[in-house]
């Protein structure tokens, strides 16, 4: 059984000086194959690595989400030409169309974007 969490990383800390090849060895995160020979499984061992140290790749085991796999931020940046760009994914969240317009609000830190003929208080 490989380990994981806090065992993974003392193993690691343990063996600090070793090679790659002997710190997946020693973590358990070693296969054979179908002619007997062992197989060092990098992968899921830095994927566990990471995952000890509480950084996430997904959920379902690393079998990530697929087409367009990246979460949405819901944070915008200014480009270097001083546009601000609002991506596809949220215009599709709320249904918006070619041509649809928006009267811009600006407050003290954000900008609104009402809808040509909508009230403020929608959302």
């Amino acid at each position: 059984m490989p380990l994981t969490g806090l065992d993974l990383l003392a193993k690691v800390k343990e063996l600090g000086d070793a090679s790659k090849s002997d710190l997946v060895r020693a973590a358990g995160y070693v296969s054979t194959k179908k002619d007997g020979s062992e197989r060092l499984n990098f992968t899921a061992f830095y994927e566990a690595l990471l995952e000890a140290k509480g950084v996430s790749l997904g959920d379902g085991g690393g079998n990530g989400k697929g087409k367009g796999g990246r979460r949405l931020s819901y944070v915008a940046t200014v480009q270097g030409n001083g546009n601000l760009l609002v991506g596809k994914a949220y215009t599709s969240m709320l249904d918006l169309r070619p041509g649809d317009e928006f009267e811009i609000k600006l407050g003290r830190k954000q900008i609104r974007l009402i809808p040509v003929g909508g009230s403020e208080e929608e959302e």
